[in-house]
């Protein structure tokens, strides 16, 4: 594909970042954001501020978003003023958010009714990966329609993956994310019991680390447990979040998880107790003072 005018939507720090890469690269790039600090560094940097998703979708080769949620996603796509009323025909739409893949699904179906084509992209690595295009981009999507991106998936990502059909790719970021958050917390809560049973937290680690349980996951969390640093750089809420959906999909799915469900309920309470905003780790907190 020869350089297409971007569209992008979500200005948050991924977002803003992936944004400020594309621009580097000499992309013409079309915003919006309900935060207009963050459209005015767009802009400032020669990006055009849009009114609408709807105006945005007109004007724009490839749609991409980085938004919060699905429901948030679903806004911005079905609104009388969305991206379904301004879509034009060969555009593609990228969702770099982690989403219900029965909603992509959803949504896909109705952009191709368009003439359009969607892919789900969730990412992988930090706002600094975003930046400097290094993220990890878990694609899916008509293979064709990949292939037609591939080139600006590339000035994003180091390592950019094609996963299958739609809505794959937002089905394994949900699987990562379930294996990931379950595990953080599960190691968040054995320094939390290792400290109410008088067993000293970095003892914990060395032995834990010493086999087969030793993990990045398990840095982060004694990180946090033993040392104070918070610096896994994902939030509770988020996390809280992620695993909501992967149970969605579980119902969509017939089955269950017991060990999602379990995690979840705990993350749900860390969030109605104020602590969304703190990294994952930081549910140690929580766990410690936990009583039956």
């Amino acid at each position: 594909m020869s350089q297409p005018t971007i569209g992008f939507i979500g200005l948050g720090l991924m977002g803003g970042n992936m944004v400020e890469n594309l621009q580097r690269k000499n992309y013409s790039v079309n915003v919006l954001d309900l935060n207009p600090e963050a459209v005015g560094v767009c802009v400032a940097r020669g990006a055009s501020a849009m009114s609408s998703a709807k105006e945005l979708a007109e004007k724009s080769d490839i749609i991409m978003l980085c938004l919060t949620t699905s429901t948030i996603v679903e806004k911005v796509m079905y609104a009388d003023d969305g991206i379904l009323a301004g879509i034009q025909s060969g555009t593609i739409v990228i969702d770099y958010g982690t989403s219900v893949p029965s909603s992509t699904r959803r949504i896909g179906a109705d952009i191709k009714a368009k003439g359009a084509d969607m892919i789900d992209a969730p990412l992988g690595r930090t706002p600094a990966h975003a930046k400097d295009g290094l993220l990890n981009i878990m694609a899916a999507g008509d293979l064709a329609v990949y292939e037609r991106a591939l080139p600006i998936l590339k000035d994003q990502g180091e390592n950019v993956f094609h996963l299958g059909p739609l809505g794959a790719g937002h089905t394994t970021k949900l699987i990562n994310n379930f294996m990931g958050m379950t595990t953080v917390c599960a190691m968040s809560q054995a320094f939390a019991v290792a400290e109410r049973a008088g067993v000293d937290g970095q003892q914990l680690f060395d032995i834990m680390s010493a086999g087969p349980s030793n993990s990045p996951f398990m840095q982060f969390c004694k990180n946090y447990a033993v040392d104070g640093v918070s610096d896994l750089g994902f939030s509770i809420a988020n996390a809280n979040k992620d695993l909501g959906y992967f149970l969605a999909m579980l119902e969509d799915l017939d089955t269950e998880s017991k060990i999602a469900s379990g995690a979840s309920s705990y993350l749900q309470v860390a969030v109605e107790q104020g602590m969304g905003s703190g990294n994952v780790p930081e549910i140690f907190d929580y766990f410690r003072t936990l009583n039956k």
